[in-house]
C-alpha cells in the first residue's frame, strides 16, 4: 500500500511541474503567430561553427551579431558579410563603452554599410562597467548623428523589464524610464524604425507588467522580447547570473531545487505560452517579436523553433 501510494504522489508531482519534454503532451497555445519573424543572436565564433544558416533559419531572419569586448571589428564585418550574402537581415551590436571615440564609431558604421550592406544597429551601453573612451551610453552614440547620417533604417535599444542596477543602482526605474522617454522622442524625430530589445527572462509576469507600464508612460516603441533558447539548466543559471537577470532568476532557482528537472534541458515553451495567452486576450499587447538568445546552441534553438513554431520556424532551405 505504501509503495503504491508513494508512486501515485510522484506521478502527480511530475505532472504539476510539467516534466514531459514533448510539446505534443502539453496543453499549449499555437506559437506560430508569436514566433513569426523571430530574430536570433550570434557571435562571430559561434557563427563560424554553422555550415549553413539557410538550413536552420527562415528566409530574411534578423540576426543580431553580439560584439563582445576584444572581438576584432574584422571578425564582426566578416560575419555580417556572410549573413547578408545568405539573405539575412543583419543587426550588429554597437556597445558604447568599447568604442573609443567618434572616429572609431564612424569607421564601424561606414564599414558595416559599405562592406556588408548593413543598415540596422542594436545600440547599447555594453557589458563592461567602465568606458574605455568617450562614450558611456547608447544615447551618446545616437547624439553623434552618425547613424542617421549613414542612412540606417532601423535602430534598436536595450529594454530593461526587470530594471538595471548599472543604470539605477538604487533598484528603481527612475533613470531607465528617463532614458525611455528620450528614446521615444528620438523615435518621433528620426526616419529610422526604433524598437526595444530586452534581455532574456524566464518569468512572463514582470515582462507583462513592464510592457503595460510602458503603455501607461506613453511609450509606444515596439518591444522585441528576449527569450533564452533551449539549454541545460546549469548553462542558463550561469548566463543569467552573468547577465544580471533579476526577478525571473527565481524561476530557474526553483527549477534547480528539483533534482529531476536538473536532468532535463530547459525549453522556453511555458514562458512563451504565457505571452501568447496574453497576446490573444489583450488588445494593447505591444510585444512585436521574439528575440532568441541561443544559449544552448544555434542549431538547438533553430530546431526547437522548427518543431514548435509552425510555418514561422521553416528554414529558408527546408528538407521537407
Amino acid at each position: 500500500m505504501t509503495g503504491k501510494k508513494h508512486r501515485k504522489v510522484s506521478v502527480k508531482k511530475m505532472s504539476l511541474f510539467n516534466f514531459k519534454k514533448n510539446s505534443e503532451t502539453q496543453s499549449t497555445p499555437n506559437l506560430e503567430n508569436l514566433l513569426k519573424n523571430y530574430s536570433i543572436e550570434v557571435m562571430p565564433r559561434t557563427a563560424e561553427k554553422i555550415e549553413s544558416f539557410s538550413n536552420l533559419l527562415p528566409k530574411g531572419t534578423r540576426v543580431y551579431i553580439a560584439h563582445i569586448e576584444g572581438t576584432p571589428i574584422e571578425d564582426m564585418i566578416k560575419t555580417a558579410v556572410r549573413l547578408t550574402d545568405a539573405n539575412y537581415e543583419v543587426m550588429p551590436h554597437f556597445p558604447a563603452r568599447i568604442i573609443k571615440n567618434k572616429k572609431m564609431l564612424s569607421d564601424w558604421i561606414n564599414r558595416y554599410r559599405d562592406e556588408a550592406n548593413v543598415d540596422q544597429a542594436l545600440v547599447l551601453a555594453g557589458g563592461i562597467p567602465n568606458a574605455i573612451g568617450d562614450f558611456d551610453s547608447s544615447i551618446q552614440l545616437i547624439e553623434t548623428g552618425l547613424f542617421d547620417k549613414a542612412g540606417f533604417k532601423r535602430i534598436h535599444f536595450a529594454g530593461h523589464p526587470e530594471g538595471n542596477k548599472d543604470i539605477d543602482p538604487d533598484g528603481t526605474f527612475n533613470n531607465v524610464n528617463q532614458a525611455l522617454e528620450w528614446k521615444q522622442n528620438y523615435s518621433d524625430q528620426t526616419s529610422a524604425t526604433v524598437c526595444l530589445t530586452t534581455q532574456f527572462s524566464f518569468d512572463a509576469k514582470p515582462i507583462l507588467k513592464w510592457t503595460n507600464d510602458l503603455t501607461d508612460m506613453g511609450i509606444t516603441l515596439p518591444v522585441h522580447i528576449g527569450v533564452a533558447g533551449p539549454a541545460k539548466l546549469q548553462t542558463l543559471l550561469k548566463f543569467a547570473i552573468e547577465c544580471g537577470v533579476g526577478a525571473s532568476l527565481g524561476v530557474l532557482k526553483k527549477r534547480a531545487r528539483d533534482i529531476t528537472k536538473l536532468l532535463l534541458p530547459y525549453e522556453p515553451t511555458e514562458f512563451l505560452n504565457q505571452l501568447e495567452i496574453e497576446r490573444l486576450h489583450q488588445s494593447s499587447f505591444n510585444i512585436e517579436q521574439v528575440h532568441f538568445f541561443p544559449l544552448g546552441g544555434i542549431k538547438t534553438n533553430a530546431l526547437w523553433v522548427s518543431n514548435n513554431g509552425g510555418k514561422s520556424g521553416i528554414p529558408a532551405v527546408s528538407k521537407n
